[in-house]
């Protein structure tokens, strides 16, 4: 039986969606799984930043593509998280350099392997979106509590349902500060859930010690965000996990006029 496949995306840039992909596959790995992380962010690569194996990158999946090298040479593995292993993206070449067939293929030889395949997708709709959510069995789409994040999420939940075969989707809201909410000045995942209308596997807090963890290149799974994506990792393993502020349709309508009047 081969990997789970899931792609990890956003419709605009700054929320997190890098973040939560580095997070979440260390998560599962701490759950004794086996995991691949794939950067399909060609032309910009942080994902060996936030987890700390810039310095013992070779090769890229560029490389792999064009036959520079096996796919086996282009993996690095995690030193604190040994079941993790790490495709890098190309830095310098565009995301024509590879096609959607291409990274099926790729996904496909790593499958038999791993229990876990995680794509970390580039923001926005176009080539490199394609490329990234190409193989995938689900979608995890990230957003942050604010109008125009939401709005670009919405714009890909909608090319993913036009998609054929059409992957599952769910939501992950990510940096919510609780305080800002209070007072009215952040959307609430109520708000969030009501204008986008697809499951919710999990809300991730703001949390600084994400930040020292990504500058560090070492997750930090015992941090309240920690708990978050490790809570995450288990639902996506199937976990019937309840949410304790589980959204509820109806609190935010006036706001889909925003977003074309989408259901």
């Amino acid at each position: 039986m081969g990997a789970k496949v899931v792609t990890v995306t956003s419709g605009k840039g700054g929320v997190g969606k890098t973040t939560v992909t580095a997070n979440l596959s260390a998560a599962l790995v701490s759950l004794e799984k086996r995991v691949a992380c794939i950067d399909a962010d060609i032309g910009l690569r942080n994902l060996d930043l936030i987890l700390g194996v810039e310095n013992r990158i070779k090769y890229h999946l560029v490389d792999v593509v064009e036959g520079r090298c096996k796919l086996q040479d282009a993996i690095v593995k995690h030193k604190q998280f040994p079941n993790l292993s790490i495709i890098p993206a190309a830095q310098d070449r565009d995301k024509s350099a590879i096609s959607p067939t291409q990274m099926v293929a790729i996904v496909n030889d790593l499958s038999p392997h791993y229990d876990y395949i995680i794509i970390d997708s580039p923001a926005g709709i176009e080539r490199g979106f394609r490329n990234a959510v190409a193989p995938a069995q689900e979608v995890l789409i990230v957003t942050n509590p604010e109008v125009s994040a939401v709005r670009d999420a919405d714009r890909v939940i909608g090319l993913l349902e036009a998609a054929n075969p059409r992957p599952p989707a769910r939501l992950i809201i990510n940096r919510v500060k609780a305080e800002m909410i209070k007072r009215g000045d952040m959307l609430t995942p109520d708000d969030v859930f009501d204008m986008l209308s697809i499951p919710l596997i999990g809300i991730i807090p703001e949390d600084e010690a994400v930040l020292v963890a990504g500058n560090r290149g070492m997750p930090d799974l015992g941090s309240r965000a920690g708990h978050a994506f490790k809570t995450i990792a288990r639902r996506l393993m199937g976990e019937e996990i309840p949410l304790k502020d589980a959204p509820t349709p109806g609190l935010f309508r006036r706001l889909t006029r925003l977003f074309g009047g989408r259901t």
